[in-house]
């Protein structure tokens, strides 16, 4: 094969190719196959800020009578209403935190002991609350980078852009002030202005930005009158939002690029690189096409390298990035490439 060899975040990749922060990245026996089929590193699923506090919750039960039961503890019972005693539940509160930490931090050690490429770990973050303590724990796991996952829907009508924005900035802050651990952001595209936003994010100490989180949408269920989610997975076609801004971004920002986000096959994993892309993370291929699809990106990738004589990722990462076009506005416009798709 064709040397595919690449650096993220400062680490050494066998190739560009990632396995995505996911459900089936939440196995060890998965990390260890993701490992096998070739893949040069690996996100480990995120833990949510959110899903702390209600693991947390669940430990803390409440009957009817106000008799409160610790969950892990089931001698352990308080004759009043916890409430009551705001040490006590201030107590078992942080207990049971800590608990629901501690299987993340006991995962992320037997991963990384379980193969021989860089593990990633990510925290989906919604405040800078407690972060900092969380993140030189991971640190500690030995795991070898951190990827912050930070979405904030600007749906707030009482926070201005800047009140949003200032969100991301804190959580780095605080993690950076704590950990050495290199750093990726992977962030949506909700920004007043993306390209200085991200241009800024990436002078903020931070190693990568990993572009674009792929959120989950509600949908309407009209036969039950009610919400319901949309499309869970990428499909093939969705590569294209994130390319145009790996391409304008690139040789732009002071840190790697990592596109995610609709990547199914060889030509998308290429296309990205090509673009500017420093790596490639891929979720919804490994669910829909297997793990079989990582050593057929791999090896289409290195016979099409073979065919255009590049003997290496990095003599052709971003050949086409707005920078490097003969028509830069190709990858701008909006409106008038309609001219040329024939559907006017």
């Amino acid at each position: 094969m064709e040397n595919l060899q690449t650096t993220y975040l400062g680490l050494k990749l066998r190739n560009p190719l990632i396995a995505g922060s996911c459900g089936i990245t939440n196995s060890i026996s998965n990390i260890k196959e993701l490992a096998k089929k070739g893949v040069g590193a690996v996100v480990i699923k995120s833990l949510f800020e959110e899903q702390i506090h209600i693991e947390t919750e669940k430990v803390i039960k409440n009957d009817e009578d106000g008799v409160t039961t610790f969950n892990h503890a089931p001698d352990t019972i308080f004759s009043k209403r916890i409430y009551d005693y705001d040490e006590a539940y201030s107590y078992i509160y942080d207990f049971a935190r800590r608990n629901t930490l501690g299987k993340y931090l006991e995962f992320l050690t037997e991963a990384k002991n379980s193969v021989d490429i860089p593990v990633i770990a990510s925290i989906n973050c919604v405040s800078s609350q407690d972060w900092h303590s969380f993140a030189r724990k991971i640190e500690e796991t030995g795991v070898d980078a951190l990827e912050l996952n930070i979405y904030i829907l600007p749906s707030d009508w009482r926070r201005s852009g800047e009140d949003n924005e200032k969100i991301y900035y804190d959580i780095i802050r605080e993690v950076r002030n704590y950990v050495n651990l290199p750093l990726a952001v992977k962030i949506g595209f909700y920004f007043s202005s993306l390209a200085q936003s991200i241009n800024k994010l990436s002078q903020s100490g931070i190693k990568g930005l990993v572009l674009f989180n792929r959120p989950y949408n509600a949908d309407i269920d009209i036969d039950k009158i009610g919400l319901s989610h949309g499309p869970i997975y990428s499909t093939a076609d969705e590569y294209i939002h994130t390319l145009r801004w790996i391409s304008i971004l690139s040789g732009h920002v002071s840190c790697d690029l990592s596109a995610s986000t609709g990547v199914h096959d060889y030509k998308a994993f290429i296309k990205q690189i090509l673009a500017g892309a420093t790596t490639v993370q891929i979720a919804s291929a490994l669910y829909k096409e297997g793990f079989d699809v990582i050593p057929e990106i791999l090896k289409k990738t290195s016979e099409w390298m073979k065919k255009h004589n590049f003997d290496s990722v990095d003599s052709f990462r971003a050949r086409l990035s707005k920078s490097n076009l003969d028509n830069p506005a190709a990858i701008e416009r909006v409106q008038f490439m309609k001219l040329y798709s024939g559907i006017e």
